[in-house]
C-alpha cells in the first residue's frame, strides 16, 4: 500500500468518524441512563464527565471568541464590531455577505470557443475567449472586487515550490541523520540545531543581506527564488523533527527487509517513509504554512503583481483608515483552508509531535 492510499484511507476514516459522531454521542447517552437506572453505573461519573466536558466546552469558546469576533466585523454594514461607542454587540449591525462578496467577486472560470469559419488555408485559428462569471457579484453592489484571486495564485505559486524543494531535502537528510553513520554527524546535527534558533537582531541582518544579494542577481521580484528562501529556512526544524520521528522507528524493521531481498532504496520507499507518515504530515503541513502565511520576507522582495495572501491583506490597509468589514472577511477567507487542513490533519500532526513510530 503507498503512502497516498494510506492517507486517504485515514483521511476517510476520520470524515466517516466525524459523521457518525451525532449517532454514538446519542448511542452511548443511552447506555449510561440504562446503566443508571439498572445500577449498574453510579450517578456520579456521568456528572463528571458532563462537568468536564462543559468545561472544556468553555475553554474552545473562550479561544474561539476572536474568530467570532472577527466574523462580526465582517457581516457587519458598517464595519464595526462587538465594541462600539453603543456598548458591546454580539450579534453584527445590519448583518451583510457583500464583504465577503467583495473577497470572491473576480473569482471566474474561462471558457473556450473556436472559431470554425475559416478557410483551411489559413495558418492562424481564431479562439475566443469568453468568460463564464460563478457568481455576478454586481447585482449586489460589489462593482470593483478585491483581487483576491492573483493573490491566491501568488501564495499558490510560492507555497508549492517551497513544498517539493523542502521534501526533496528534509526526508532524506532526516533518514541519513537518523540512520547513518558518517563523519562530522554530531556536528551536522549541532549545526541543525543552531540554525533552529537564529531569530531576533540576527534574522534581521541576514534579512538585509538576502535583500541585497536578491537585488543584485535581479531575482527580488521572483516567486520561486522566494520559494528557495522559504525552503531553506523550513529544512533545518523540520529535518530535526522528522529525524527525531524516524529515531522511534525500530532498527529490526529494516533488517527484516534487508534479509528478505530489499535494496536500500526499497527500504526507504517501503519501510520508512510509510511508518513515517505522521511525521510527514507535520512536516508538509509546517513547510506548507511557512511559504502560505510569511509576510516580512514577501512584503519586503516583491512587488505589487506578486503580492501573497499576507501581503494582499495588509495592502488594504490605507494611510488614513482601514475597510475593517473587508479587511475581515479577507483574513477569515484566507485563514479558511489553514483551519481545514489543520482540522483533518491534527491527528497527524499530534502523532508527528509525539515523536514515536510505533502505531497504537
Amino acid at each position: 500500500m503507498s503512502l497516498f492510499d494510506r492517507i486517504g484511507r485515514k483521511l476517510k476514516t476520520d470524515v466517516r468518524k466525524l459523521a457518525l459522531q451525532p449517532i454514538t454521542a446519542v448511542r452511548d447517552a443511552v447506555y449510561t441512563a440504562n446503566g443508571i437506572r439498572r445500577g449498574e453505573i453510579s450517578p456520579i461519573e456521568p456528572l463528571k464527565t458532563l462537568g468536564a466536558t462543559l468545561g472544556a466546552l468553555a475553554v474552545v469558546l473562550a479561544l474561539l471568541f476572536p474568530i467570532y469576533w472577527i466574523l462580526t466585523a465582517a457581516l457587519s454594514s458598517t464595519g464595526g464590531s462587538i465594541y462600539s461607542s453603543g456598548g458591546f454587540r454580539l450579534l453584527p449591525e445590519n448583518p451583510t455577505l457583500q464583504p465577503f462578496l467583495w473577497v470572491i467577486g473576480d473569482l471566474i472560470v474561462p471558457g473556450y470557443t473556436v472559431s470554425m469559419n475559416v478557410p483551411l488555408t489559413d495558418l492562424a485559428v481564431v479562439v475566443n475567449t469568453p468568460e463564464i462569471v460563478m457568481l455576478d457579484v454586481s447585482q449586489y453592489g460589489v462593482t470593483t472586487p478585491s483581487n483576491f484571486k492573483g493573490f491566491l495564485w501568488n501564495s499558490l505559486t510560492v507555497a508549492v515550490p517551497t513544498v517539493v524543494i523542502a521534501m526533496c531535502l528534509v526526508v532524506p537528510a532526516a533518514y541519513a541523520l537518523s540512520r547513518r553513520e558518517f563523519i562530522f554527524r554530531r556536528k551536522v546535527l549541532f549545526v541543525y540545531v543552531l540554525m533552529t534558533q537564529i531569530g531576533g537582531g540576527l534574522g534581521v541582518a541576514l534579512l538585509i543581506g538576502l535583500y541585497a544579494v536578491y537585488v543584485q542577481f535581479g531575482i527580488n521580484d521572483s516567486k520561486l527564488a522566494l520559494a528557495v528562501y522559504y525552503a531553506a529556512t523550513a529544512i533545518p526544524f523540520n529535518t530535526w523533527l522528522l529525524k527525531t520521528y524516524m529515531d522511534g522507528i525500530p532498527v529490526s524493521y529494516e533488517e527484516a527487509a534487508v534479509v528478505d531481498g530489499a535494496p536500500p532504496w526499497r527500504v526507504v520507499t517501503e519501510v520508512i517513509i510509510p511508518l513515517s507518515t505522521a511525521g510527514l504530515a507535520t512536516v508538509f503541513i509546517f513547510t506548507f504554512l511557512t511559504g502560505w502565511t510569511e509576510f516580512v520576507v514577501a512584503q519586503t522582495l516583491l512587488t505589487t503583481e506578486n503580492y501573497t495572501l499576507p501581503v494582499g491583506l495588509y495592502s488594504l490597509i490605507s494611510e488614513y483608515s482601514i475597510p475593517w468589514a473587508r479587511f475581515s472577511a479577507f483574513a477569515l477567507t484566507f485563514a479558511t483552508p489553514i483551519m481545514l487542513v489543520y482540522l483533518f490533519a491534527q491527528r497527524y500532526i499530534e502523532g508527528g509531535l509525539s515523536f514515536s513510530g510505533m502505531e497504537g
